[in-house]
Parts: C-alpha cells; structure tokens; sequence
C-alpha cells in the first residue's frame, strides 16, 4: 500500500504521466484520542469528523454562519423556549440505516443525561425535553429561553448518532456525512471514503486521509517530500517563506477561534489569590511570545473572545507587561519565592510558548517546573484530573466564553456572577441586549485574571498550489473536505 501512495505522490509532483487526483493525504499535529465527537474533548476528533463523516441538525459554514444541515428548516417561536426540526427526507447512515427523528431525540437525550461522557454538557442543559411529532420531526422544549440554540447545535458535540451504533463511534464511527470511515492506523493515519449513498452533493475527492506528524520539522520534510498534499493547521510557520517562494505550494493564512491562554487552576492556592493571577498576567509580554512561539502569526488578546467577532473588547491594556508591578504583587501576596508547575500540550505554540513564558515568569521572580505531556496525558491529569498549576492551551471551539461559567471547568472559576450573565444571555435574544452581556462577561473574566490571555491562534496552512476548497479561516476547529478538489 505505501508503494501505492508514492506513486500517486509523484504523479501529483509532476514526476510521472499527469492523471486526474480524486485522493488527498492531509497533515495534522495531534492524532485524537477517539472519533467521537460527542464524547471527547479534543479537537483533533472534529478536525477528521466534522461535516466529513458526522453532521447536525444545523452546521458552522466556512464564514461562520449557521446553515441547515440535516434539519432542512426548524421553527421557533417567540420566547425562543421552543423549537421544532424538520428533517431533510432520505438521509442514510453510513450502515444503511435510515435518519428519522428517534435517532435526534436519542441524540440529545444521550448528550444530557446525568451519565453523559459528552465534554461539552451546557450545550444541552437547558433542553428540558426532546419530542418525536413524527418520522421526521422533532420538538426540542427548552427550560429557558435560548436565542443560540441553532448555534448550539452546530457543535460537533452535538452531531447526530444512532442507537444501534453509537457505542462503536469512537473507533468505529458510523456517521451520515458525505465520507465514511475506513480505518484507522492508530499512531499514523485515519483514512476516510467517499460517501456513494450521500444525501448531499458527492464530494469530488474518493478517499481522504488524515496523517499525524507532531514535529514541525517532520511535518516541514512531510511537505516538500510529497508525503502530505495539504497541512491546514501547520505547525513550524517560521518555513511559510520558503514556502511562498515555492511555486508547487500555496499558503493559507487565516483566522481561527482559537484563543490560546495561559490557563491557571484558580481553585488551587496560590492561584487562588487574584493578586499571584494579576501578577502573572503583568509578567507576561504578549507580542514576544507571538514573535518568538508563532513567527508574528497571532492577535495579542486581553480575554477569551475572538477578535473577529463584531462584539469583541480590546482589555489588553488590563493587563500590560509590566514586570515592576507583577514584582509588587507577589510581594504583597506574600509570594516571593514561588514555583509553579507549568503542563505543556504537544502543538508547538504550547511548547514554545512555554519556555518563552518561563522566561518571563522568572524575570519576576516566579520559577516553573515544566512538563511536558502527550495529548492523551493531558487531557487526562489537566483537563479532567485538574491536577496542574499552570498550563498553555487553544480554545478552538467558537464562541465558547461560557466555559466560564461551569463550576466542574478545569481552570475552576465558576464566579456565580458571571453564571448569572451567562445565564442572562441564554434567555435574550435582542442583538443589542446580547452584546452588552457578551462584552460586560469580557471584562468580568479580564478584571478577574481568571487565565493569562495570550493571543488568537492564526490559521496558517499549507498546500499543494493545485489544490481548491480549502478553508481559509477557521470558524470550527474542522477540516471540511466537502468542498475540496484537485485542479486540472
């Protein structure tokens, strides 16, 4: 088989006779845990999944916008306490089976209940009952009013399963998407085949495969090799040059929703002290960590919000470098001989951020321990298991401020303050009125320090310059190849 792929490799190099290109080998750092996006929190699962083999009732399109998905139309009515699906007709599973509304009320009856592995549970909190009204609709009583719940819903954690397949989906997974699984090749690849029996327009690519290269440099020699066609979220940018002047190669540059902090565990002294967290935030000097971790790709960012958005707040100037300060702090927090364990993911903005932000802390008189931990130890000991000080990591999930209100989260904030502003916004549904509360929630978790607000993670990709389709931005943490095509 690998014989096989070189060949195809060359033909696309321009090293044999040229041929029609209806596969792709597509690069990403972490291979994810399981592929089950409904009860897994990293975002690897949704890069090989999302739009490809599993959908929603609704879908985040490539300019962020919610559209149908397999809800063809929903209605809602005036309290936004109330909304009914309307399910496109013909839509298979990719065991045959056909879609109809039991399998949406399994769905999300399965992502609520008090058992429920699914990593993010407050999607569906406010459901308070999911009704069959026919084979093909579905009513979704909420508690509360809830203006965004079509957004909530175009979460890959809120993908459509079925009940007689559901148990095998994180090895196994048996979507209704347009590519179906084919296998995993675990420590090396996931391969994906194109849907025959699709519901939707037939994608132009019969088999995709999602290769895993941690390294920056492999992932470089990947590239150049022929190896991988396309490296959407690429990991060693100070190469883009090199790759702008190669003319077999395009470079995407984009935005994405990943606010990359410098979580802090707030219920874990001396982090529990707001002074030792504005402290560290005054150490930190964001633009040397864009400069010398992502090569200048990356938005300085003073709170968990996109910079894109239309209601972001600029509260960079809540927390300048400012090491006399930070100094200052510490004194009068008592902590002038600190150290503090600091968890570094895989990606590289984690692990070169890391050691530059080790370096800043330690100007102030604050020392690190850093460990270095695999995706899969990390969400385990961090994000489950809460055992950290501090830890470097992107929120890829869109409009995802809400974590903050949720007391289980692992940074531990959970100020009942900012629950009842979340809980404010969930029952408005006036534009001007939700702006306020987004933009008041901002502050609130700025003027806190609850995390160090590092910078949002640029979208920079590379790829075979014949290559279309492609996303340029980065609304959900996907790889949509729904769209892809090789150009003659």
């Amino acid at each position: 088989m690998r014989h096989l792929f070189t060949t195809a490799f060359c033909l696309v190099l321009g090293l044999g006779p040229a041929a029609a290109q209806d596969s792709l080998t597509l690069g990403m750092v972490l291979e994810p845990p399981n592929l089950d996006p409904t009860a897994g929190a990293a975002a690897a699962i949704d890069e090989v999944v999302y739009a490809n083999l599993f959908e929603g009732l609704t879908r985040i399109g490539p300019d962020g916008a919610v559209l149908p998905a397999l809800a063809e139309t929903w209605d809602v009515n005036e309290t936004a306490t109330e909304y009914v699906f309307h399910l496109r007709a013909g839509v298979t599973f990719h065991d045959g089976t056909a879609l109809d509304a039991g399998d949406v009320k399994f769905t999300l009856d399965r992502a609520r209940a008090e058992d429920s592995t699914n990593a993010q549970k407050g999607l569906f909190a406010g459901i308070g009952a999911v009704e069959v009204i026919g084979p093909l609709t579905v009513r979704v009583r909420l508690s509360t009013p809830n203006g965004n719940f079509p957004f909530n819903m175009a979460w890959g954690d809120a993908v459509i399963l079925a009940p007689e397949s559901a148990a095998q989906a994180a090895t196994a997974p048996v979507g209704t998407g347009p590519f179906a699984f084919a296998r995993w090749v675990q420590g090396d690849r996931v391969e994906l085949i194109r849907n025959e029996n699709y519901w939707g327009e037939t994608p132009a690519l019969k088999r995709a495969i999602f290769k895993f290269i941690p390294d920056p440099s492999a992932a470089f020699a990947a590239l150049m090799a022929g190896d991988v066609d396309a490296f959407p979220n690429f990991p060693a940018p100070e190469t883009l040059e090199q790759f702008r002047a190669d003319p077999r190669f395009s470079v995407i540059v984009g935005t994405t929703e990943g606010e990359t902090i410098l979580a802090m565990n707030n219920a874990r002294p001396p982090l529990d002290d707001i002074r030792v967290r504005k402290a560290i935030a005054h150490a930190i000097d964001r633009q040397d960590i864009v400069d010398g971790a992502m090569f200048g790709y990356g938005t300085p960012i003073g709170t968990h919000f996109a910079p894109h958005n239309p209601d972001y707040l600029d509260l960079t100037g809540l927390s300048p470098h400012a090491p006399d300060t930070a100094r200052a702090l510490l004194e009068e927090a008592g902590q002038t001989d600190l150290t503090l364990r600091l968890m570094l993911p895989p990606p590289s903005y984690a692990r070169r951020g890391g050691e530059i932000l080790a370096a800043q802390l330690r100007a102030v008189g604050i020392g690190t321990e850093i460990i270095n931990l695999e995706w899969a130890q990390w969400l385990e000991q961090v994000f489950k298991g809460k055992d950290f000080d501090l830890t470097i990591v992107s929120h890829t999930e869109p409009a995802d401020i809400g974590i903050y209100a949720r007391p289980d989260y692992y940074f531990q904030y959970a100020k009942p303050e900012f629950a009842d502003l979340m809980a404010r916004l969930d029952a408005t549904t006036a534009p001007q009125e939700r702006s306020t509360l987004l933009q008041a929630a901002q502050r609130m978790i700025a003027g806190d320090h609850v995390n160090g607000y590092l910078f949002q993670l640029a979208k920079t990709g590379v790829a075979n310059s014949k290559i279309r389709g492609l996303w340029e931005n980065a609304p959900t943490q996907a790889n949509d190849l729904t769209a892809v095509y090789w150009e003659e």
